[in-house]
């Protein structure tokens, strides 16, 4: 079981919950078990591919999956899953 950690613009979909905790071996299955428990999480961070969307950044403990091996990434438990979007300014 790992943990998930939630950002405030999509804790609407968790009612509120800012932390969570979800099984799975890779971080896409974990990824995808958040969905199955908390339905609209998928359109927020998966591309039409399958793919994490450009522009949210995933991290496993405080490493970017894209530098490790993405959603195939390994999670051991008691891992930490951060969901984090980019964040632009101008």
């Amino acid at each position: 079981m790992s943990k998930v950690r939630i950002p405030a613009q999509l804790r609407t979909l968790t009612g509120g919950a800012g932390e969570l905790v979800i099984d799975g071996s890779t971080v896409g299955e974990v990824l995808k078990g958040l969905d199955a428990a908390h339905a609209g999480f998928a359109e927020r961070i998966f591309d039409g591919d399958g793919g994490l969307r450009r522009f949210v950044n995933i991290f496993l403990d405080e490493e970017d999956v894209r530098f490790l091996d993405g959603l195939a990434t390994p999670v051991t438990d008691g891992q930490t899953i951060s969901i984090v979007p980019a964040v632009a300014g101008g």
